[in-house]
C-alpha cells in the first residue's frame, strides 16, 4: 500500500503493512486529532534485546500530498507521546506540537518507541547505577534503534535518512540516553533534544563520556526546570558548560533552556518540546 496515495481521513481503518506483519494497524483517529496520521507498529522485535515493543509513527500533514521526504525524530517513552489513554504519567501531545511546527514550515516524521516497563532503566541507562541496581544496557538499546528500527522506518516511509535529518529526543532517562546515543553514534544522529536529563544516573559517568567523545557536528537542545530537585539544575549547567567547552555555541548549535519554577513532569516537557521543535528542525 502506498501510504501517500489517499487523504488521511480515508485511512482511519487501514491496516499498515510493516515488513509483512498483518497485525500492525493504524491507531484509530479521535475527533480532536490534528492534521497528520498516527500508526502503531505492534510488537516490533529487537534481536539485540530479545524483546518486543510497540512503535508509534506520526506522519506530518504534508505526507499524503506528494512524494516529499521528511526528517525523522526518534523519541523514547512512546506511550507518553501521543495518546493520553496510553500514558502512564501524562501525554506530551507531540501530535499537537508537530502540527504547530508545521504551521511554521517545519515538518517531520516522529517515531515513538515504547518503553518495556521493568527494563526501562536498564535500556535507557548507559552505565550501571549501583544505588538502583540497573542500567548498562543502553548500547544494546541504541543498537536496536540504529541497526533494526531505523532501517525498517527508512524502508517503509519516505524519510530523509542522512544524519543531519535524523534526531533523537527524550526526557529524564530518555534525555540521558538521547545524549549518549548522539555522541555514541555520530554517523546516525545529527540533532538531539535532551530534556531534564538524569545526568546523575550511573554515578555521573556521562560527563567523562561526553568529554572524551569527539565533537559531533549537529545541534543539541538541553533543558531543565528550576524546581526539579536535588542536583538537577547544577548538573544541567555543568553539562551545558561541558558542551560549550567542546565547541558548541549557544544560540547556534546549542540551545540551553532553564524554565523557571518547572518541575520534573510531563506537563513541563510538553510545553518545552513544542517550543524546541522548530529550532531542532531549522538546520
Amino acid at each position: 500500500m502506498d501510504i501517500g496515495a489517499r487523504p488521511w481521513l480515508d485511512q482511519a481503518n487501514v491496516t499498515m503493512p510493516f515488513h509483512r506483519r498483518p497485525t500492525d494497524v493504524l491507531v484509530r483517529r479521535q475527533r480532536r486529532t490534528p492534521p497528520g496520521s498516527l500508526y502503531t507498529l505492534h510488537d516490533v522485535f529487537s534481536p539485540q534485546l530479545y524483546n518486543n515493543r510497540d512503535v508509534y509513527v506520526y506522519l506530518p500533514p504534508s505526507y499524503g500530498t506528494g512524494d516529499y521526504r521528511f526528517p525523522v525524530l526518534y523519541m523514547h517513552d512512546g506511550q507518553n507521546l501521543f495518546d493520553p489513554a496510553l500514558s502512564f504519567s501524562g501525554s506530551w501531545r507531540v501530535d499537537l506540537a508537530m502540527t504547530a511546527a508545521a504551521r511554521l514550515g517545519f515538518e517531520a516524521i516522529v517515531v515513538g518507541i515504547a518503553n518495556t516497563g521493568a527494563s526501562r532503566l536498564d535500556e535507557y541507562g548507559p552505565f550501571y547505577e549501583p544505588a538502583l541496581g540497573g542500567g548498562g544496557v543502553a548500547d544494546l538499546y541504541t543498537d536496536f534503534i540504529v541497526d533494526t528500527l531505523k532501517p525498517q522506518i527508512d524502508d517503509e516511509f519516505r524519510t530523509l535518512p542522512e544524519p543531519e535529518q535524523t534526531g533523537i529526543a527524550g526526557s529524564s532517562m530518555g534525555g540521558l540516553v538521547s545524549l549518549y546515543a548522539f555522541f555514541r553514534t555520530p554517523s546516525v544522529f545529527g540533532f538531539a533534544a535532551v530534556m531534564s536529563p538524569a545526568l546523575w544516573f550511573g554515578q555521573r559517568e556521562i560527563y567523562p563520556f561526553v568529554a572524551e567523545a569527539p565533537r559531533v557536528p549537529g545541534r543539541i537542545y538541553l533543558d531543565i526546570g528550576t524546581r526539579e530537585g536535588g542536583r538537577s539544575l547544577p548538573d544541567a549547567r555543568r553539562m551545558r558548560d561541558l558542551l560549550v567547552g567542546k565547541g558548541y555555541r549557544e544560540g547556534a548549535d546549542l540551545r540551553y533552556v532553564e524554565e523557571e519554577g518547572a518541575r520534573h513532569a510531563e506537563a513541563a516537557w510538553r510545553r518545552r518540546f513544542k517550543k524546541a521543535v522548530p529550532w531542532l528542525l531549522s538546520a
